[in-house]
């Protein structure tokens, strides 16, 4: 894929960004969902993020063309987290992370929450489907269902 040469491993430069683009992804497509204005207006901010992030920099990789513009987190065979900044979306960006992250990777299944519908469509065109596997989003009565890549 030609867009792999601006996929690198992040570092601790990239974190404010990789902060930064996962609250405005998690206010875009969460918070219509969950309804919390206490969590995603106050609990979830750049810097916390940013402190949570440092944690797994090891695992991600992001999208740099000259700016960060999107990354995805790993953990052995698992597709954690897959964000590209909303202004930025359908431009192949996503799909560029979502092809290292199972071709150079070898991730083969992910978590996505079931009310993602649009999250859910992009996987399944990508070649993901769900297994029937759902379990409960941590705190709320929301589900997140298991996708597996076919091969």
């Amino acid at each position: 894929m030609e867009r792999m040469q601006y996929i690198r491993r992040a570092t601790h430069r990239d974190l404010e960004r990789l902060a930064e683009i996962r609250v405005f992804n998690y206010r875009l497509n969460f918070y219509p969902i969950f309804r919390d204005d206490e969590y995603y207006f106050d609990t979830m901010r750049v810097s916390r993020e940013a402190e949570v992030l440092k944690d797994h920099l090891l695992k991600t990789y992001v999208y740099d063309d000259g700016a960060v513009k999107g990354y995805v987190l790993v953990y052995e065979q698992e597709i954690v987290h897959l964000f590209v900044e909303p202004v930025l979306q359908g431009q192949g960006i996503g799909e560029a992370l979502l092809w290292f992250a199972v071709e150079v990777m070898g991730c083969t299944w992910l978590w996505a929450l079931e009310k993602n519908e649009r999250a859910i469509r992009f996987y399944r065109r990508h070649g993901f489907v769900p297994t029937g596997e759902k379990e409960k989003e941590e705190g709320t009565d929301e589900y997140l269902i298991r996708m597996e890549k076919k091969r």
